[in-house]
């Protein structure tokens, strides 16, 4: 299963970009180009309407204001002034088939060719609404060509009324000519249009964000080449505070790719030689019991400096192969007596009474905390033996060397603390105070217990924190609040009778 994935790990690193890159038809520049067409058209169409409607009133207030023309010049000179010949090519002109005056409340027929059986439809051009001109305009485009129209109303500063008997075939043609006009002219300035939004848009928008993502692709095949980094251009808008911001945040995550490298490989390294540094360990454990038994002073003096020296570098190794792992295991969490396992504590560490350090186990005998005992363990065994560490340091026997562990509760929180009177914690050991391999006090030391202290009582939904560090005394205290009830076992156990 391993090898699978890193096969597939693999051929998604080395996959050509291409791949990664975003087709031209559903790019943002093509869906920009689109839309914005879609979005003239939709205005177009929304001027067209009123557009044929105005046009179809024009064209009738055209007619009519011809026939009116014609029918003042009939009223104020004779009535049989133009002939029949005359009649008929004035009312082919104006595709009508007769005008008529209205006057005084009368009605005279000027000129007629044939008159209609009947009217389909009767206009009065000077009290035409907007929504009567639109509806008018989209029935004779849809349902027009057959039909017979009275067109009437006053023409001008006069106060006759003129009225006009026309087909509206020739209205409905004219109207079919205009709105193809406009149809056509609609389209060629939505693309013009849209062409020209799609230019300033892509230059000052599409075209920047177009570069931070084949940046981020890039990067993200090669976090660590410095020259994948996107370098930002001067803008002083939105998309220049973008690329700046991205530029920092990809040399933020190279840096922080790097130190998780080397410590990757530093625990590569340290899992390699575990095997042999573990039988290497065991030889000279066998060793210097061997030297135990031997009766030479000088020998006998040595063997106990050379004991701890193995120790230490047995704790030495199981710290790094500790922190090593990938997870701790979740808490077993129970109540346990703190004391006891101060005093477990102890054993582990070898003092004894009367030894050069003094250990103090403070914890009251009826203090409980709830919590794993194994982690717990390790999370005291940690800091403990830093402190002892540290005041081995300190030479003369004048110097006072005493560990201490004391803890309080309040309310549901338990509260330990861990004081030695060493030399304090150096500056740099207290910035990078629980930085694995980074935290170390001393030299030569991983600066890995602090770390393993730190990730086994935030498992318990704790907190551990450098109280003080002065020369003379340095504090540490960690809290771990109770494990919260379910409210379903609280029920039951109230209801369980005692």
């Amino acid at each position: 299963m391993t090898e699978k994935q890193d096969e597939r790990r693999d051929e998604e690193t080395t996959r050509p970009a291409a791949a990664d890159s975003v087709p031209l038809t559903r790019g943002l520049s093509t869906k920009l180009l689109l839309l914005t067409i879609l979005f003239v058209l939709i205005a177009e169409v929304l001027i067209f309407l009123p557009s044929i409607a105005n046009f179809r009133l024009t064209w009738m207030q055209q007619k009519l204001g011809t026939a009116a023309a014609v029918g003042v010049a009939l009223v104020q000179g004779k009535p049989d002034m133009l002939s029949r010949s005359a009649q008929d090519e004035l009312l082919m002109a104006l595709c009508a088939r007769a005008i008529a005056v209205r006057d005084a409340g009368e009605s005279h027929v000027l000129v007629v060719s044939r008159m209609p059986p009947d009217v389909d439809e009767q206009i009065d051009v000077n009290h035409t609404g907007a929504w009567a001109a639109i509806s008018g305009a989209i029935d004779t485009a849809l349902f027009g060509g057959d039909r017979m129209l009275r067109i009437y109303g006053k023409v001008g500063e006069s106060d006759m009324g003129f009225e006009l008997i026309i087909p509206d075939k020739p209205l409905r043609r004219a109207m079919m000519i205009y709105a193809r006009n406009i149809a056509l002219l609609s389209l060629l300035i939505s693309l013009i249009t849209a062409g020209l939004v799609f230019y300033a848009i892509n230059r000052i928008m599409i075209r920047p964000i177009r570069d931070m993502t084949r940046s981020m692709l890039d990067f993200a095949r090669a976090p660590d080449d410095p020259g994948r980094i996107i370098r930002p251009e001067p803008r002083g808008d939105e998309l220049g505070v973008a690329e700046r911001e991205l530029s920092s945040m990809q040399e933020k995550l190279q840096k922080t790719l790097a130190g998780q490298k080397h410590l990757a490989d530093l625990g590569l390294a340290v899992s390699k030689i575990n095997h042999d540094m573990r039988n290497v360990l065991a030889s000279a454990q066998l060793i210097s019991d061997r030297l135990s038994r031997v009766r030479d002073p000088s020998v006998q003096a040595s063997v106990p400096k050379l004991v701890r020296s193995l120790n230490r570098a047995v704790a030495y190794t199981e710290g790094v192969l500790a922190y090593g792992r990938t997870q701790e295991a979740p808490p077993s969490r129970r109540r346990i007596r703190l004391r006891q396992l101060v005093e477990e504590v102890r054993d582990m560490l070898g003092v004894e009474p009367g030894s050069e350090i003094e250990f103090e186990n403070d914890v009251d005998p009826a203090f409980e905390i709830d919590a794993d005992p194994e982690q717990l363990f390790r999370v005291l065994a940690n800091l403990s033996r830093n402190a002892i560490q540290a005041m081995g340091s300190d030479a003369g026997a004048e110097v006072v060397k005493r560990l201490s562990i004391s803890a309080m509760r309040t309310g549901s929180v338990s509260r330990v603390t861990v004081a030695d009177t060493g030399p304090g914690l150096p500056a740099k050991a207290r910035e990078n105070l629980f930085a694995a391999f980074r935290g170390s006090a001393r030299s030569g030391g991983t600066g890995l217990g602090l770390a393993i202290a730190q990730e086994l009582v935030r498992a318990h939904g704790g907190a551990i924190e450098l109280v003080e560090s002065v020369g003379g005394r340095t504090v540490f205290a960690f809290s771990i609040p109770d494990q919260p009830v379910r409210i379903e076992e609280a029920r039951s156990a109230l209801r369980r009778p005692a």
